[in-house]
């Protein structure tokens, strides 16, 4: 069990070796498809023609050349060629670091962020301090309920890519309860995660702990999404802890994302017989914030 820890713990000391406080930005170039975001908030993708001081001034498919200024330019963002399929800007995906509840390995850029929230009651907030290393935190609001007690949480990830489509994470959720004598709980894992932000797979492996006890039998994560449409992907989660049995149980589903928000719908039920139940309701919705 020592040992097992040390292997999981072990992300944890070398992914930090990695992290820059920096991040790279390709520059757009003519020639290139770019997606200008205006401070009004509209959304014009073309062939950028030219750049000056003043305006950028690009060409749009059945407009022609459109130049806007400089001053009502909020971002330009440079869009890969796969992006368009069939003619349509197919955009990043809004939630890719998350399927219904567990992280994967792919890193929240710097500057990005997300809320989740589920079934109404779980919030969370994470946010990218780096292109390597996010945090984050969450509580359940009971003190709705007349309790003074508050279940809050913290959420820090690192993550490194080890090759193309690769990537290696480690982190937590590190909690406690406000207005308890409380010694606080957890979980601590490692995940690994192989594919691109429309479709992967990601298996981890965490152990959690309550006070100063900590769990001898490893919680194992499987996971994955894929991307069936612009906005429409498949996804799911399976846990459960080697060699306990009726420990298991999965999470599947679909999500449903326009560029500026993703819900989630699913079910959740145990792996072992469920008496009948065909499984439990799951909903979720994250709202992206951020550069």
């Amino acid at each position: 069990m020592k040992m097992l820890q040390r292997c999981l713990l072990l992300p944890v000391l070398i992914v930090p070796l990695f992290i820059v406080s920096e991040s790279l930005f390709a520059q757009a170039a003519e020639g290139d498809i770019v997606r200008v975001e205006t401070r009004d908030r509209s959304v014009l993708i073309g062939t950028l023609i030219r750049e000056t001081e003043e305006r950028v001034v690009i060409r749009v498919d059945g407009v022609g050349e459109v130049a806007i200024e400089r001053e009502n330019i909020r971002s330009i963002q440079v869009i890969p060629p796969d992006r368009i399929r069939n003619g349509e800007y197919w955009f990043e995906n809004p939630q890719s670091t998350r399927y219904f509840f567990a992280p994967n390995a792919l890193p929240l850029r710097r500057g990005k962020g997300y809320y989740q929230n589920v079934w109404i009651f779980f919030n969370n907030v994470n946010y990218g301090a780096t292109d390597h290393f996010s945090i984050g935190a969450g509580t359940v609001p009971i003190f709705l309920f007349g309790t003074l007690s508050i279940p809050i949480w913290v959420l820090p990830k690192f993550s490194v890519p080890l090759g193309d489509d690769v990537y290696l994470g480690a982190g937590g959720l590190l909690g406690g309860v406000i207005g308890e004598d409380s010694q606080g709980f957890g979980l601590l894992y490692s995940t690994f995660t192989y594919g691109n932000r429309d479709r992967n797979l990601t298996a981890g492996i965490g152990y959690g702990y309550a006070g100063r006890e900590w769990s001898d039998t490893p919680l194992v994560n499987l996971s994955g999404i894929y991307r069936t449409g612009r906005t429409a992907y498949l996804l799911g989660e399976i846990y459960f802890a080697p060699g306990v049995e009726g420990s298991g149980f999965a999470i599947g589903g679909m999500r449903w994302s326009p560029e500026r928000f993703a819900i989630d719908f699913g079910l959740a039920r145990p792996l072992t017989d469920a008496g009948g139940i065909i499984g439990v309701p799951w909903l979720g919705i994250s709202i992206p914030f951020g550069n």
